[in-house]
């Protein structure tokens, strides 16, 4: 009995958190779907719609350009995750599988940027775009390497990808390079292919991170027609005097490729994290 106590308190509580930290985006989804004759800032809070509608989304997909912003998003995000992923399995894997002198100083230093947010370093971070002419005002092309650039390796994914590396044995190395592989080949072939849940991982909290980016967008361009669906959805505050209904819907429809995305890979989440986990 005691056990059985012990397990019921413990699930009640996981539950109560679960409902409190879901609420937030139940309320969201509710706003999304309320008419206009209906109060959404009704206290207590009530989920369920009265008067039950899709005018909201058909409302903001007539009258925003989510197209156009949906695609800009997925052009910065699928292109830092390419980039994270590629940089960032190239600098981890020396640091897990070579030796040379000032390595762990190397390693150390990298980690030691996490400790650093982007907005303590955002203005010279703008300042080199600048310089660069990676802004929209040049072409549309620098505008998107300007929004990508910046976020295209972290600290992160290269502790991440180190860590992959250093749970698969010496031996499946040594055997590559006694079939005549070199190096690259070792890496590209042999260790990498080994590291997809890793990889998977990592592709998740880039695509997450750099799909729900706001700040840095807003700062860099100036051209609406490269707007991110963050930035874009903001501008709805101004652009419907603070339609919440419509801000709820483009809200919703902007973390829809979030959810796809992560329930495509959810597979390699949990094996991934756990395998990075493995050494330090």
């Amino acid at each position: 009995m005691k056990k059985f106590l012990n397990k019921l308190g413990t699930h009640t509580t996981l539950i109560i958190v679960s409902l409190i930290s879901i609420f937030p985006f139940l309320w969201l989804i509710s706003t999304s779907l309320k008419g206009s004759g209906e109060n959404i800032f009704a206290y207590p809070p009530q989920l369920i719609p009265t008067d039950f509608t899709f005018e909201n989304y058909i409302g903001v997909w007539n009258k925003v350009n989510i197209i156009g912003y949906f695609i800009n998003s997925m052009i910065v995000a699928v292109s830092t995750v390419i980039l994270n992923l590629i940089l960032s399995s190239l600098a981890a894997y020396p640091l897990a599988r070579m030796e040379f002198k000032g390595k762990k100083i190397a390693f150390f230093a990298i980690l030691a940027t996490i400790m650093i947010p982007f907005q303590a370093i955002m203005l010279p971070v703008y300042l080199i775009t600048i310089k660069l002419r990676l802004i929209d005002s040049v072409n549309n092309f620098c505008g998107y390497l300007g929004m990508i650039m910046p976020f295209a390796v972290s600290a992160f994914g290269i502790f991440i990808m180190r860590q992959a590396f250093l749970s698969i044995p010496k031996e499946m190395e040594e055997a590559a390079i006694v079939d005549g592989c070199n190096v690259f080949q070792v890496f590209l072939k042999v260790l990498l292919p080994m590291v997809k849940p890793s990889l998977a991982v990592l592709a998740i909290f880039t695509f997450i991170g750099s799909w729900g980016e706001f700040l840095w967008p807003s700062i860099v361009l100036s051209k609406e027609s490269l707007y991110t669906l963050p930035v874009g959805i903001n501008n709805l505050q101004g652009m419907f005097s603070s339609n919440w209904r419509y801000i709820a819907a483009g809200s919703i429809i902007s973390i829809i490729p979030i959810i796809i995305f992560f329930l495509s890979m959810q597979k390699y989440f949990i094996s991934g994290e756990n395998e990075g986990a493995i050494k330090g």
